[in-house]
C-alpha cells in the first residue's frame, strides 16, 4: 500500500500545492458515494468531513452523534456518522490502496476540505513531507 514520491496538489489558481490525497467518502447504509481530495494534516487530531457532504452521500447531520471540538476558528460542534474513507491512487486507472473502515468521522460545518487527521488516519503509517520538493509517502510501519 506504499504511496511513494506523491506530488503536491494544487486545487484552484493561486492556492498552495497542499499534501493532499484523492479520496472516496462513502455511506454504508445508503452506499451513496463522493468522491474528492483529503489534505494530510498533522495537527487534526481525527479525521474531519465538510459539513455539506453529509446530505450528498445520504447522512441527515443534525442526526449525527454530536460533540464539541477546538478548532483554528474555535470551538465547533460537529455531528459523527459512520463513514468509510478509501484513499485512492489514480495510475491507469483508480484503484483503492487503503480503507478506513465503517468509522465514526466527523462532519464539521465550515470545514471545506476533508482532513486526514492523526486518530483515523495518520497513526497507522510512516508519513515522510519533502516541501522543497513537494512531494510526501506514506507507508505501513
Amino acid at each position: 500500500m506504499p504511496i511513494v514520491e506523491y506530488p503536491f496538489t494544487t486545487l484552484s489558481p493561486g492556492a498552495p500545492p497542499r499534501p493532499m490525497l484523492p479520496i472516496c467518502i462513502h455511506n454504508p447504509d445508503t452506499g451513496l458515494i463522493y468522491r474528492t481530495w483529503g489534505l494530510i494534516d498533522t495537527g487534526a487530531d481525527d479525521c474531519a468531513i465538510p459539513a455539506a457532504v453529509a446530505p450528498v452521500i445520504g447522512h441527515q447531520l443534525n442526526a449525527g452523534n454530536p460533540s464539541s471540538i477546538g478548532t483554528a476558528g474555535g470551538n465547533a460542534t460537529v455531528y459523527a456518522h459512520i463513514t468509510r474513507i478509501d484513499i485512492l491512487s489514480i495510475t491507469d486507472h483508480v484503484t483503492i490502496v487503503h480503507s478506513i473502515q465503517n468509522t465514526p468521522v466527523d462532519f464539521c460545518p465550515g470545514l471545506n476540505t476533508v482532513l486526514l487527521g492523526v486518530a483515523n488516519f495518520l497513526s497507522n503509517f510512516v508519513l515522510t513531507i519533502d516541501y522543497p520538493r513537494q512531494r510526501f509517502s506514506i507507508k505501513t510501519p
